[in-house]
């Protein structure tokens, strides 16, 4: 039965605890997860930890942590019972000894006889002859028995050109050069990607692979081993690179590229980094750009995945996330707008009121929730609960040298404030109020001490937006100050 013929999907994401959740590896989750999906089928989580020396403390945890804020669920991963067994390979060591003993029976696997030494002596050889050094070439002519303390080879079944077909970028082939006696369980007893991956998607039932491009070099190692096993293999889902902005190169951590979490500490959804990383090399082939996952599942087909790379472009990000926090529901971004300005500083009043007025303007100016605490950083939102700390100089419009025409201004402004009553105490009304003085005046001359009193900003919203918010007694307290400096 080949893998398109089995009634059930299965796919897995397969990440090695190292410590950092790439963008291109969660990526890969999520394709893998919403096949699964689309299909009714499986999504597993394995952990890939064979490589001792590379694996950081508390990385399993970070892995599913990533996955869980992300909203990408597993049916089977770590601490999971199943009938395939643990689903981190370390604790799977006993299932790659059986499938070596069956390879090491049939005559096509052994232990390595070789020091390191006489290795590199090897190497030095070919590269003196200019050919690429090849393990094979120096296969032993007879076999000792393993016991497990050496590392264990491939014995290459046949030598051989091979074709395969990839899901995304059509027929493939490489030559013999690729072919070599690679190495199946490490002398420390610890198998490696290339047998354990392969014995792991055979006995966990994977139909569909998800993987990055550079796999595909590998791709003729992986079917001498298939046939050395008598396995079937399943099909290979090629995902197009992520790029950086220009599309020079891949992405990596010199160019920004950072763990997945650090966008949550930023203040980004999940629902819009899922959504933006599905469009990096997949293409629904509509004109919507803004999904969620349930019609990420809908719309997912392998047949849309692009062979050629996909940009990571931030900006695109930032617009996505922008237009995810338009659809929380008010109260929410209320709640979380309070949660931001009493956390920065709890002096604030973040009163139910008050918060309700500064949404839009925050809504306007920001496109990550971590955008808040930059406005609160930079004193853009502090003037609606403290009032401003400036200098009399910069209360003077331009080359105003007079601080009296100024005072004079604001003396007036005060006057004409005063006589609107509190229920009247509205955007439009005290815009009214001055303007006709503010034009006989200067718009700047009697603008500018406006906003700076209220504001203390070269920078800030229209002053009488400001001062609607801030209310009546809180407005004239202000300006009468600015007046006795």
């Amino acid at each position: 039965m080949t893998p398109t013929e089995k009634t059930k999907v299965v796919t897995r994401f397969a990440p090695s605890p190292t410590g950092f959740m790439h963008i291109g590896g969660v990526r890969t989750a999520l394709f893998a997860y919403l096949w699964a999906r689309k299909n009714n089928g499986t999504f597993i989580l394995r952990i890939e930890d064979t490589d001792k020396e590379r694996e950081v403390p508390g990385s399993i945890e970070h892995i599913q942590e990533t996955l869980t804020w992300l909203g990408i669920e597993w049916d089977y991963g770590p601490n999971t019972k199943t009938l395939f067994g643990s689903c981190i390979q370390s604790e799977r060591l006993h299932t790659y000894k059986e499938f070596a003993e069956k390879l090491i029976a049939k005559g096509l696997a052994y232990p390595d006889p070789y020091t390191k030494e006489e290795l590199a002596t090897f190497r030095a050889q070919a590269d003196a002859e200019k050919k690429p050094f090849l393990y094979r070439n120096h296969r032993p002519k007879t076999f000792e028995t393993w016991d497990g303390t050496k590392t264990l080879r491939l014995k290459v079944p046949e030598v051989k050109r091979y074709k395969w077909h990839d899901a995304v970028r059509g027929d493939l082939e490489a030559g013999e050069e690729a072919l070599d006696d690679f190495v199946l369980i490490k002398s420390d007893g610890y198998p490696t990607y290339n047998f354990a991956h392969i014995i792991d998607d055979y006995l966990m039932d994977v139909t569909h692979i998800m993987r990055a491009d550079e796999f595909i070099s590998s791709t003729p190692r992986f079917l001498s081993l298939y046939d050395a096993l008598e396995i079937i293999p399943p099909v290979f889902v090629t995902l197009p690179p992520i790029l950086r902005d220009d599309r020079t190169k891949k992405l990596g951590k010199r160019d920004g590229a950072k763990d997945v979490l650090e966008y949550r500490k930023e203040g980004y959804l999940p629902e819009a980094m899922i959504n933006f990383l599905a469009l990096i090399g997949w293409n629904p082939g509509t004109e919507q750009e803004i999904f969620t996952k349930d019609e990420l599942v809908q719309a997912f087909y392998i047949s849309k995945i692009q062979k050629a790379g996909g940009a990571f472009n931030e900006e695109k990000l930032l617009w996505i996330n922008h237009e995810w926090i338009k659809k929380i529901p008010l109260a929410r971004v209320y709640e979380i707008i309070t949660e931001h300005i009493t956390s920065y500083n709890r002096t604030f009043d973040a009163g139910k009121e008050r918060i309700e007025r500064i949404t839009p303007i925050i809504l306007e100016r920001i496109q990550t929730w971590g955008d808040i605490n930059i406005m609160l950083q930079e004193g853009a939102l502090s003037f609606f609960f403290t009032a401003p700390q400036y200098s009399k100089e910069s209360l003077s419009w331009k080359d105003e040298v007079n601080f009296e025409n100024t005072k004079l201004h604001l003396e007036e402004v005060i006057k004409k404030f005063s006589t609107i009553n509190e229920s009247q105490w509205d955007v439009d009304i005290l815009k009214k109020a001055v303007w006709e003085y503010a034009t006989e005046k200067g718009r700047g001359a009697v603008l500018w001490p406006i906003r700076y009193a209220l504001t203390g900003k070269d920078k800030s919203p229209d002053p009488f937006i400001v001062a609607s918010i801030i209310g009546k007694k809180e407005t004239l307290d202000r300006l009468k100050h600015a007046t006795t400096l």
